[in-house]
């Protein structure tokens, strides 16, 4: 291990904690990220769904926020598990990068090293994921309190009140999630470092601003904060 690889996971980890405050509440150029749009998104829903009695369109859609969130904590448990089968391959592992020619391999320690650091992010984004699904399932409880419409429309400031805590629920969930996903995205940049330290350099910062477009510059965010079809 070089001052190069400690300084390419020390620019890894400051790209990931000033990605998470971009689109935690940031704004690039006055605009804001495709998360918070999305989360006034999910207020506009709950706010929709006290018009109508039948809720099954909203079960629905609590029930796949759900789903996915599953089959990302599920997918996470893998990743770690693969991990750990690397880890005991090290004495393979070290006979084939010795031979590669391409490979700037730092010996045993240094490989047993980073894929530690790829099992704690895989690790941080199932707990984030397993906290998303349980609170996903708050949230469903919690609509299940929302009134009928005409008791809605008798009593709105209770109404305002019940809706509003299902929406503070939905917004938290999601942000959970959007953790987890986020250390899943970031772990492809990570993958460069097992190449070389300048590789992880240039991955780390490809990765950052691939993700940065997608929040702040993206077609999918046009299409949230525009009225006028394509």
């Amino acid at each position: 291990m070089t001052f190069i690889d400690f300084f390419a996971l020390a620019l890894f980890l400051v790209l990931w904690i000033v990605f998470s405050w971009l689109t935690g509440g940031a704004r690039i150029l006055d605009r804001p990220s495709l998360t918070q749009a999305m989360a006034e998104r999910r207020r506009e829903w709950i706010h929709n769904s006290l018009t109508r009695d039948l809720k099954m369109i909203d079960t629905q859609i609590l029930a796949g926020l759900q789903n996915g969130t599953a089959f990302f904590a599920s997918t996470s448990i893998f990743a770690i598990g693969g991990c750990f089968a690397l880890l005991g391959a090290t004495e393979q592992v070290d006979t084939v990068f010795r031979d590669l020619p391409f490979i700037a391999y730092s010996g045993r320690t240094g490989f047993e090293f980073k894929v530690i650091g790829l099992t704690a992010i895989f690790g941080y984004a199932f707990f984030k994921f397993g906290w998303s699904y349980r609170l996903f399932n708050y949230c469903t409880i919690l609509f299940g309190t929302l009134p009928m419409s005409e008791n809605a429309r008798k009593n709105p400031q209770e109404t305002e009140r019940m809706a509003e805590r299902v929406i503070r629920m939905n917004i938290i969930a999601a942000k959970q999630f959007n953790a987890g996903l986020r250390a899943i995205f970031l772990s492809i940049g990570y993958l460069g470092w097992f190449v070389s330290p300048y590789v992880f350099v240039g991955t780390s910062i490809i990765i950052f601003f691939v993700l940065v477009r997608r929040q702040f510059f993206s077609d999918a965010r046009l299409a949230l904060m525009t009225d006028t079809a394509p």
